[in-house]
């Protein structure tokens, strides 16, 4: 190459370098959240309204979906009806008792002062067993009217139980949140039927976010859980690059594509989605690379050239880039390491 430089004058000198960079392995995955709940009723109604749309943030105890009640609402009122006669029949019961208490006194009075009196042979045997009679009628009638006094708190209670259950259903007929989160999709409309098991909203709960990555078996030995890689994700804002921990590996490959799967958590990034693409890096290995300060390389279209110093003064040579490092560039060809090349200045 022809040296025109010999009357370059640089603004400042730099070293190119020999260094070892690792190389990577791209295992393509999705982002998904860590946790994903789904928002289902507890009880059978209609949607009456569904209060969030997804992308919303709701915080815990937030309403998000709201059930017809009017069934709810005529059940409850049901139970209270029967509590309210279960008191009543257990308010008679408790009179039966107090009365058949009362008779049963009276009656083992007379059977006592009776039987005193016969053994001073005051009374005939017939008028002794009369009040033996009595005496023991009353104790049957005071024993029956115990059972009903219990038999009607266990309806009170029975119906006091239905009471609770009816107005913690009634409670059910607004959904709210559990937990603080981000609505991710909406499943359900008004007038749809919600029942137990039907999911009606999801939301991510977790607050953060992993990438979900397929390794190929011949690589999966480099990656270890709690790992620090690097992560991709083309689609953020600036040059995607992110650092995540790798959180767990399933211990079976998929049979078809021979690989595992790797969830690696993410840190919090604005723009940071569910469902986007990205890139997990895997090191292979290092490779040689030759390192230049970025500010060191001209570019004039697709040419890319930098100012050498030799024994005889300095020369443009041309060089072919790489990836970046920070400041620094790794040029893939023109250059071997331990170069001084200019930066800035001009010809005199």
């Amino acid at each position: 190459m022809k040296g025109e430089g010999r009357t370059y004058a640089p603004e400042e000198t730099v070293e190119t370098r020999l260094v070892r960079l690792p190389r990577w392995h791209e295992a393509v995955g999705t982002v998904q959240a860590k946790t994903d709940t789904r928002v289902e009723a507890q009880v059978t109604g209609r949607v009456l309204k569904v209060l969030v749309r997804p992308g919303d943030r709701v915080a815990k105890g937030d309403p998000l979906v709201e059930l017809d009640s009017r069934a709810l609402e005529s059940r409850l009122e049901r139970a209270r009806q029967a509590l309210a006669s279960a008191g009543s029949a257990l308010g008679q019961a408790r009179d039966g008792l107090a009365s058949a208490r009362a008779t049963a006194t009276k009656a083992e009075s007379t059977y006592k002062r009776m039987r005193r009196l016969h053994e001073q042979k005051v009374v005939t045997a017939e008028e002794m067993e009369q009040a033996e009679t009595a005496h023991a009628q009353a104790r049957a009638a005071l024993g029956q009217a115990g059972d009903g006094v219990t038999g009607a708190q266990a309806r009170v209670a029975e119906a006091s139980e239905l009471v609770q259950q009816a107005e913690i259903d009634l409670g059910y007929a607004t959904i709210r949140a559990q937990e603080n989160g981000e609505v991710a999709r909406r499943e359900a409309e008004p007038g749809d039927l919600a029942f137990p098991g039907k999911p009606l909203l999801v939301l991510q709960t977790g607050g953060s976010l992993r990438l979900e990555a397929m390794v190929r078996e011949g690589l999966i030995a480099r990656v270890r859980i709690g790992d620090t890689l690097p992560v991709i994700v083309s689609a953020l804002e600036g040059e995607g690059d992110l650092r995540g921990m790798v959180e767990e590996i399933e211990p079976l490959a998929d049979p078809v594509t021979r690989s595992f799967l790797v969830k690696v958590g993410l840190p919090p990034a604005p723009g940071l989605y569910p469902g986007m693409f990205g890139r997990l890096m895997v090191p292979v290995g290092e490779t040689e690379a030759v390192l230049v300060p970025d500010r060191a390389v001209t570019r004039v279209g697709q040419l890319e050239t930098v100012m050498i110093r030799t024994e005889s003064g300095w020369r443009n040579a041309y060089v072919r880039t790489g990836e970046r490092h920070g400041d620094d560039i790794e040029v893939l060809s023109g250059l071997s390491g331990g170069e001084t090349l200019g930066v800035g200045g001009g010809r005199s």
